[in-house]
């Protein structure tokens, strides 16, 4: 009887430290999910980029004057391709403010497929070399970034967003109204 007691007592053991390596295992991924909402951008002038390639282009530093939504993305990225509608909603809604797409493909061959089976009714400009997102520190999108007229980013979003919400709308008007 007493060796399997104690048999129970090691299956019991076993299972309480699976379960607590779980927890902790789940703890730091979320502990590692945050990815700097609070970056030290926030506050600070925006990195400034120009981009062609060779069909589209942009300059952020001819932006200045104007409220820029900044997106990080990829087609590949699933959570990038969920949030791109209301991306689109968000530009027919404010007009005044300038919402630019930076894709990251991995070839400038898929990055046009995409367009050609889904076109995007945005600015969208691909950036080969990731120059561009790396000037943010931003490598897992999407990642979105709200620049005031003055160049000064203002908001950092992560993860797919609802941007004709009224949080990020009301927050919007009044950068744009400044």
């Amino acid at each position: 009887m007493s060796f399997v007691r104690a048999r129970m007592r090691v299956g019991v053991l076993m299972r309480w430290s699976v379960l607590a390596a779980c927890v902790l295992a789940m703890g730091c991924d979320l502990a590692g999910c945050d990815r700097g909402t609070h970056p030290g951008q926030i506050g600070k002038a925006a990195p400034v980029f120009a981009l062609n390639d060779g069909v589209r282009s942009v300059d952020l530093a001819k932006l200045r004057g104007h409220v820029v939504v900044l997106n990080f993305w990829a087609s590949w990225c699933a959570p990038c391709i969920e949030e791109m509608p209301s991306l689109e909603a968000l530009q027919q809604q404010m007009p005044q403010v300038d919402v630019v797409l930076v894709a990251s493909d991995e070839t400038f061959t898929e990055y046009t497929s995409y367009l050609e089976r889904r076109p995007v009714k945005l600015l969208t400009v691909f950036d080969e070399k990731q120059t561009s997102n790396a000037l943010y520190g931003s490598f897992r999108f999407p990642e979105t970034y709200i620049i005031d007229k003055q160049g000064v980013v203002r908001r950092k979003l992560i993860g797919p967003q609802e941007f004709a919400s009224p949080e990020i709308v009301n927050q919007l008007k009044k950068l744009a109204a400044e």
